[in-house]
């Protein structure tokens, strides 16, 4: 065996969870994981794109998959969007293994519109599953994770919503929110051992193959990205509260950041003139940094005038 070999990341003895893991990214997540030891709980409500229907057919697959290549696995078909449902995704991990140590957010749903022709049932829809979907499986995987001091938690942002994509306000606005979600959680969870990182993936999958040329496609594989969301998975990680972009064998880190800005002194009385003569130097982005909390920010601006 290899020194590489030696260090292969192994989740013997783990549980893990992962949303939306009927096709596309999380079925190659969960296929990945169960390769390595992880017992998972393949979750799927096996609808359509836009989050319509349920079969059990999605999820049952991917554990048969799992099953005839030795590993454990068990189904779960329930709406990631439903608090009851998912507690019972939480409650399916201990139920088969009395512990949860890995919860992947994967699962989501498209429904694409330009923001003034969106009914506001498909804005609530895909809020639904992405946002609070992934607020209701961590809330009930928390408290375990919390008990066992350890915990490893996976949240899916998108360009779309680091960066703005058109036709798609409602699912740009549930993935920036799972940036907030996951900065709030790594905060509360480091006491724990419970680490929360997100991926921003970019891959050819049901969801997305419609819109990428077809040129592209072949380089756009799911393992690309479950290569990172095992590591993230893993002891071995102890990153947390990073947003990782990957894509292609494309991997980096992105950020929220702050310009130095300008302080105009405590009790100055401060103009709309002002700001406008100014906005050059309080937008310029050359001296920008990178906040681990909110409180350090807020730091930033007591310092100029508490000495």
């Amino acid at each position: 065996m290899s020194a590489q070999d030696s260090r292969m990341l192994d989740f013997s003895g783990r549980v893990a969870i992962v949303t939306g893991a009927g096709s596309g990214l999380g079925r190659s997540h969960a296929l990945l994981l169960a390769s390595r030891g992880a017992r998972v709980v393949v979750n799927d409500l096996g609808g359509a794109v836009d989050g319509r229907g349920g079969s059990a057919t999605a999820a049952d697959a991917v554990v048969a998959e799992i099953k005839a290549a030795g590993g454990e696995a068990v189904a779960n078909h329930d709406s990631v969007s439903d608090p009851a449902g998912a507690a019972r995704i939480v409650q399916v991990a201990l139920d088969a293994w009395g512990r949860v140590d890995i919860l992947v957010n994967n699962a989501g749903i498209l429904r694409d519109k330009s923001f003034a022709k969106m009914p506001l049932e498909d804005f609530d829809a895909v809020m639904a599953v992405h946002l609070l979907g992934s607020a209701y499986v961590t809330h009930a995987a928390w408290p375990h994770m919390q008990a066992a001091n350890y915990g490893r938690v996976v949240m899916t942002t998108s360009a779309a919503g680091l960066y703005g994509n058109f036709g798609q306000t409602n699912y740009g606005a549930a993935k920036l929110g799972l940036v907030g979600l996951m900065n709030a959680l790594k905060q509360e969870g480091g006491k724990n051992g419970i680490l929360i990182n997100t991926i921003a993936p970019v891959a050819a999958t049901r969801m997305t193959e419609p819109l990428f040329p077809p040129k592209l496609l072949p380089h756009l594989q799911p393992a690309y990205i479950s290569a990172v969301v095992a590591y993230l998975c893993s002891e071995s990680c102890n990153a947390t509260g990073d947003i990782i972009s990957v894509g292609a064998g494309y991997y980096a880190k992105a950020q929220i950041v702050e310009s130095e800005g300008v302080f105009y002194g405590a009790g100055a009385e401060v103009t709309p003139e002002m700001i406008a003569a100014d906005w050059g130097r309080i937008t310029d982005m050359g001296k920008a940094r990178a906040y681990g909390a909110a409180m350090e920010e807020v730091a930033k601006i007591f310092g100029y005038f508490i000495k």
